[in-house]
C-alpha cells in the first residue's frame, strides 16, 4: 500500500488516540486531482468555530463541497468564479502567482471589491507547482479571511508522498479595527471605527481611535518583536488544547505545506524528532537545507519532507511564537498511536527570526545571470509611539518591461518587515550589502538594522504592491507601488 492508497483507507481516528482530537480536517487532506476539477467555483462565507472554547464568528474560503481552499495543477488556467456570499464588501489576491494586474486582488488597484452577494470571474494562467495561498487585501484577513492555493506537479501525480497543508494564524477577539486603533494610541472610548475596505489598496484611512483594547502590546523604543498580545495561535483553525490529528503511515514520507496566514506574527517550525528537509520556500524549489527548526514570517510558505519513523510514536509539528512561549500546531499519528496532550506554552521563549537560513538558501533555479538595468533604495522607517510606517524609494520605482531590477531594503526602524511584491517572484542577491545567490521568492524578511537586496526581471506590466506583510505596518503606510512605464 503506498501513501495515497493509505490516506483513502485511514480510519477516522487512531486506535490509541488519548484524547478525542478530530482527524484530518479539510485542511490536512490531500490534494488530489479531483479536488482540482471541483475547485471552479470559490465562496468567501461567514463561519462559526471555536477557540480556546469559545464561540467565533470568522470569514473563509470554501469550494462548493465546503473544503478550505483550492488545489490546481500547474500549467492549466487558473479559472475560477468568486462568489462573496458574506454580507460585507471585500477582494480576494492571490498571493504567489502571478496574474495580470487587474486581477491581482488589491482593491481599486485597479477592480474595485467585489460586493456582497456579488460573482467575478477570474481567468489566467496558474503557472507552475507550489505551496501559495489567497487572502483579502483588507483588514478582514485578521478574521481569517485565508485559505491554502496549492498548485500540484502533474509530474508528481505518483509520488509516494503524503501532502500536508499547515496554515497558521494570530487570532484575537477583538476586531481588527479596535486591534489598529489601540497601536495608533487610542482616543476617546466609542463604538469600533468603521473600516473603508476599499482604501486597503494602496493606501489606508479613515480609521477613528478608540480606547486600548486588551491585547495591543506596549510599545517601547528598543527592538519590538510583538506589538499584539493575541487570544490565540491557530494551525489549520486550532489550538494545542484541541489540535489537528493527521493519520501517517509509519515509515512513510510526508511533505509539509506551511503557509504563514498570520497577520502580526512570525513563528519557528519545530519538526520536534523528526528531521525536515527544507525543499521550497514560497512556493520556489530550493537545494534542500535539513534541519529541525525553521523560521517562516508573515506571508512566507515552507515546504519541509519529513520521513516518518517506523513505530507507533506521535508526532506534533510546532509553530513556536517568535520570542514568547505560545505555540500552535499539528499532530502527525500513524495508526495506534497515542495522541497525548501539549500545552499552549512552551517551557521557553521560541527564537528571534533572523536571517541565518536566508543566508544559507540557495534557489534550485535562479534567475539568469546579467547586470541590472535599474537599481533603487528603499527605506524602512517607522515610529512606534504614533504607529506611523512608511517606505521611501530613491529614485521612483518605475521600471520597463525587460528590465533587470535591484531593489535594496534598508530597515531603519526597530521592528522586522516582512517585504511582499505582488506579481512577480525575486531573488535574494545581497544581505548587508555581501553578494550571492539566494532563494527565488515572494516575501523576505527585513530585520531591524540590516538590508536586503532582491533582484527581478520586470515582465508583469502593471502598477504592482509592494508593501510590508505584517497588517497593521501596511494599514499604517508601509507600502509602494511598482510602476511600469506606460
Amino acid at each position: 500500500m503506498n501513501r495515497r492508497e493509505f490516506i483513502s483507507a485511514a480510519l477516522c481516528g487512531a486506535a490509541a488516540t488519548v484524547l478525542p482530537f478530530k482527524v484530518q480536517s479539510s485542511f490536512a487532506q490531500q490534494p488530489s486531482a479531483a479536488q482540482a476539477n471541483e475547485a471552479k467555483l470559490l465562496r468567501i462565507v461567514q463561519r462559526n468555530i471555536e477557540v480556546l472554547k469559545r464561540p467565533a464568528k470568522v470569514f473563509g474560503l470554501v469550494q462548493q463541497s465546503g473544503a478550505s481552499g483550492l488545489a490546481l495543477a500547474a500549467g492549466e488556467m487558473f479559472d475560477i468564479t468568486l462568489r462573496n456570499e458574506a454580507a460585507e464588501a471585500t477582494l480576494i489576491h492571490w498571493h504567489g502567482l502571478t496574474p495580470p494586474w487587474d486581477q491581482d486582488g488589491v482593491p481599486n488597484a485597479p477592480a474595485p471589491v467585489l460586493g456582497a452577494k456579488a460573482d467575478r470571474q477570474f481567468r489566467f494562467p496558474v503557472g507552475g507547482p507550489g505551496t501559495h495561498w489567497m487572502h483579502a487585501h483588507t483588514l478582514q484577513e485578521q478574521n481569517l479571511l485565508a485559505a491554502p492555493l496549492i498548485v500540484l506537479d502533474p509530474a508528481e501525480r505518483n509520488v509516494d508522498e503524503q501532502n500536508v497543508v499547515i496554515l497558521l494564524h494570530d487570532f484575537s477577539f477583538s476586531t481588527p479595527e479596535e486591534l489598529l486603533a489601540g497601536l495608533k494610541g487610542g482616543a476617546s472610548a466609542g463604538t469600533p471605527a468603521a473600516m473603508n475596505h476599499a482604501g486597503m489598496g494602496h493606501a489606508m484611512s479613515g480609521m477613528s481611535g478608540m480606547s486600548m483594547p486588551k491585547g495591543v502590546a506596549s510599545m517601547p523604543m528598543s527592538m519590538d518583536l510583538n506589538d499584539i498580545e493575541y487570544d490565540a495561535y491557530l494551525a489549520n483553525d486550532r489550538t494545542l488544547d484541541d489540535p489537528e490529528v493527521v493519520n501517517v503511515e509509519s515509515g512513510g514520507r510526508v511533505r509539509l505545506r506551511i503557509i504563514n496566514g498570520a497577520t502580526a506574527t512570525a513563528f519557528t517550525i519545530d519538526t520536534g524528532r523528526i528531521g525536515g528537509s527544507l525543499i521550497a520556500v514560497d512556493g520556489q524549489n530550493v537545494e534542500p537545507v535539513e534541519g529541525s527548526r525553521f523560521p517562516i514570517t508573515m506571508g512566507q510558505r515552507l515546504d519541509i519532507r519529513l520521513e516518518v519513523p517506523h513505530g507507533t510514536h506521535a508526532f506534533p509539528i510546532l509553530a513556536l511564537r517568535e520570542g514568547a512561549r505560545e505555540q500552535t500546531g499539528i499532530i502527525l499519528a500513524p495508526r495506534r498511536s497515542a495522541v497525548r496532550k501539549i500545552d499552549l506554552l512552551a517551557t521557553a521563549n521560541a527564537p528571534v527570526v533572523d536571517l541565518k537560513i536566508e543566508q544559507a538558501l540557495r534557489a534550485a533555479r535562479p534567475l539568469s545571470q546579467r547586470a541590472a538595468d535599474k537599481r533603487f533604495d528603499m527605506q524602512l522607517s517607522g515610529d512606534m509611539q504614533r504607529y506611523v510606517w512608511a517606505l521611501k524609494t530613491t529614485p521612483k520605482l518605475v521600471v520597463r518591461k525587460g528590465d533587470r531590477v535591484e531593489v535594496t531594503m534598508t530597515n531603519a526602524s526597530m521592528m522586522a518587515h516582512p517585504m511582499h511584491l505582488h506579481g512577480h517572484h525575486f531573488q535574494v542577491v545581497a544581505i548587508d550589502g555581501k553578494r550571492f545567490a539566494g532563494a527565488v521568492r515572494d516575501t523576505v524578511h527585513i530585520p531591524p538594522m540590516r538590508s536586503v537586496t532582491v533582484a527581478f526581471d520586470a515582465g508583469n506590466p502593471g502598477q504592482w504592491a509592494f508593501h510590508c506583510h505584517h497588517l497593521y505596518h501596511m494599514a499604517a503606510g508601509m507600502m509602494a507601488t511598482v510602476s511600469y512605464e506606460s
